[in-house]
């Protein structure tokens, strides 16, 4: 047996080996009620398009896709959402002070407006992900007047 076969043979057995460690899913059987949309009424268009275009990387509630069930594809995909809801996690959203809420609308805001939110690499592989020009416009428009009616709480400190 030669070296490129012996090779080949300890990475397809590590790949096959991989399938066999499981991650967390970052899926909650109730809803929050600290949920955004619990705390703020929005249309309900605004609802459905935050929801599908970025409750997957900042909620509780992630829809896994297919391909989610394969190593280390599965690895990559959970530090995402680690890092999606260590950032924003729509489903706390009412636990934040008020500032801190403040300033999370304000970030979406600038990051639906510049099209870096959802990421790039999710919109090529959720095509639903993406806002039409003129559901964009409902939800910067929903998000723009949500932000002016939180008052930061004096005594309260932003995380």
């Amino acid at each position: 047996m030669n070296l490129a076969r012996i090779i080949f043979a300890i990475v397809v057995l590590t790949l096959v080996g991989l399938q066999l460690v499981h991650t967390p899913r970052n899926e909650s059987a109730r809803h929050s009620p600290d949920d955004l949309f619990a705390k703020y009424a929005a249309p309900e268009r605004v609802k459905n398009a935050v929801r599908e275009s970025c409750y997957d990387c900042h909620s509780d509630n992630t829809r896994y896709p297919w391909y989610d069930t394969i190593q280390p594809v599965a690895w990559w995909v959970g530090r995402h959402i680690d890092e999606g809801k260590d950032h924003l996690n729509f489903s706390e959203f009412g636990r934040y002070s008020t500032k801190r809420a403040a300033r999370k609308l304000e970030q979406s805001y600038e990051e639906i407006d510049g099209d870096t939110m959802p990421l790039l690499t999710y919109r090529l592989m959720h095509p639903k992900s993406r806002f039409s020009p003129e559901t964009k416009k409902q939800v910067l428009a929903w998000l723009d007047a949500t932000q002016d009616k939180i008052e930061p709480e004096s005594g309260k400190t932003a995380e």
